[in-house]
């Protein structure tokens, strides 16, 4: 995710990025520039068309296309900031449940007992960045650091590993109470705290595995394609050359709205304006070693 000051905007004009839209479009950008060229010439100096009634036609009809595609712009763009927000919601929220979890866990837990704050200092912060790596679909070594001053927590990779910590964190919970180190109540009062964990990871999933209706997104994409290919031919007796930058505008502004919808409705891929998940998975680990500690 960029950090950024909101302030100053106008350093944005001038800055470029490596998720800057222009530089995904500028080949695209380069090719309807050189189309509107080839049929500035043939109206103008092949055909020599004269302006008439059917091109201010056509000039009306774009106008009426512009408000529709307006609106299909729209209702794609927040609906991918709805599921951007929303996993930034549920991480916030992952980020809440740790720490406290953790802060129950260092009450109820007697100041003696080093194995099992060993166990949920690693744990925890475990789930969350298990959880991390699962939405990115990486496969990477979870397991805890294996010197022999240290609990490892086994794991099988070949299954769903926020899933295993989860539970491994419910049963040494469990354990807990059948030894008689926590009371009922106090089991109970965690019990929250451990279904949000599965609750949140199940929520970021659908994020993650229910893109934008194919059919919707083929045909927004295909209704900018056509808008834009049909625009030199009104916007040449208005403007003459003055069409081509200008039809490469509009084509540029409409592009980067859909692919600026792409890239933020899953919030999860690793792009530089995605969640920082991450960041968000080492703030949990430094949050409940000090609070456990």
């Amino acid at each position: 995710m960029i950090s950024y000051n909101n302030k100053e905007w106008f350093t944005f004009v001038f800055r470029l990025y490596k998720a800057d839209t222009l530089r995904k479009l500028l080949p695209l950008i380069i090719s309807i520039s050189v189309y509107t060229s080839l049929v500035t010439v043939l109206e103008l100096y092949v055909l020599k068309l004269p302006e008439n009634a059917k091109v201010r036609n056509l000039s009306q009809m774009h106008a009426l296309l512009s408000f529709v595609i307006s609106l299909l712009l729209v209702f794609r763009t927040n609906s991918a900031y709805d599921r951007w927000y929303e996993g930034r919601k549920l991480w916030g929220q992952l980020v809440n449940n740790s720490r406290n979890l953790a802060i129950k866990l260092n009450a109820m837990l007697d100041p003696s007992d080093e194995d099992n704050r060993r166990f949920f200092k690693r744990a925890i912060p475990l789930f969350a960045l298990s959880l991390h790596q699962h939405l990115r679909r990486q496969t990477s070594i979870l397991e805890l650091d294996e010197s022999s001053d240290q609990e490892v927590i086994p794991l099988d990779k070949d299954k769903q590993v926020p899933n295993q910590i989860a539970s491994l964190i419910m049963k040494r919970i469990n354990l807990l109470y059948t030894q008689g180190k926590i009371s009922g109540d106090q089991l109970i009062i965690m019990d929250g705290e451990m279904r949000s964990f599965m609750d949140i990871a199940g929520a970021c999933e659908r994020i993650k595995n229910t893109p934008i209706p194919f059919s919707y997104s083929v045909f927004l994409k295909k209704f900018i394609f056509f808008f834009v290919m049909t625009l030199p031919f009104s916007y040449v007796f208005m403007l003459g050359w003055g069409a081509v930058p200008v039809v490469a505008f509009i084509f540029f502004v409409l592009a980067s709205l859909e692919l600026i919808a792409e890239e933020i409705e899953d919030p999860f891929t690793g792009d530089q304006n995605d969640l920082p998940t991450q960041r968000l998975a080492e703030n949990i680990k430094i949050h409940v070693i000090e609070i456990i500690e």
